[in-house]
């Protein structure tokens, strides 16, 4: 991998004001992922291709990252980046809704990392589960989402991200297949483990 160009990606996306995942977070996913060696990996929400480049390091020498972004102008630029940081042959993109992408897929991945929707995230869980591996790991990102989640905040605007996003996490604590904890790192991460 290229780590130059992997920091010209970042400097880039923080400057275009693209969301791409934060320091911290991604220090806590990396650890969790230079430990698993994760044949598969599945990100829904790709959109520069950062986070993806960055997990890319941590896989099995053979293993595959499928993702999926809906922006077509973020997907080209993805695309570009992936082939700046010299890891395409690791990084495959689905361009499209992941609502519409993900009921599509077959394989079975060690590794799901959510950071799309908030709105539409129970659907996202519930997919992921569909497709994960035993003792495979979920990590869902902004789960605190700006910390309207854990407060009674219930502006219009909002409204539906932070009530899924609720839902979402009661979803991963009651699941019993799961270990799950939530991380007051960047905008809250969950990390659900499948036992």
């Amino acid at each position: 991998m290229n780590k130059i160009e992997l920091e010209k990606i970042k400097e880039k996306a923080l400057e275009d004001h693209i969301p791409i995942i934060m320091d911290d977070t991604l220090e806590v996913i990396s650890k969790e992922l230079a430990q698993k060696k994760p044949k598969r990996i599945l990100e829904i929400g790709t959109a520069v291709g950062y986070s993806a480049i960055c997990f890319s390091e941590f896989l099995e020498d053979d293993g595959k990252i499928d993702t999926i972004e809906r922006d077509f102008e973020r997907v080209k630029e993805a695309r570009e980046n992936i082939k700046k940081a010299e890891v395409q042959d690791k990084i495959n993109i689905y361009e499209g809704d992941a609502v519409e992408i993900l009921p599509t897929l077959k394989n079975i991945y060690d590794v799901v990392f959510i950071d799309a929707s908030k709105g539409k995230y129970p659907f996202f869980l519930e997919e992921a589960l569909r497709m994960l591996a035993p003792k495979g790991i979920i990590f869902a990102d902004n789960v605190l989402y700006k910390g309207y989640v854990m407060s009674d905040y219930n502006k219009h605007k909002q409204r539906t991200a932070v009530r899924n996003l609720r839902e979402f996490l009661v979803k991963l604590q009651e699941n019993e297949e799961l270990e799950t904890e939530i991380l007051e790192v960047g905008d809250g991460l969950a990390i659900a483990r499948r036992k």
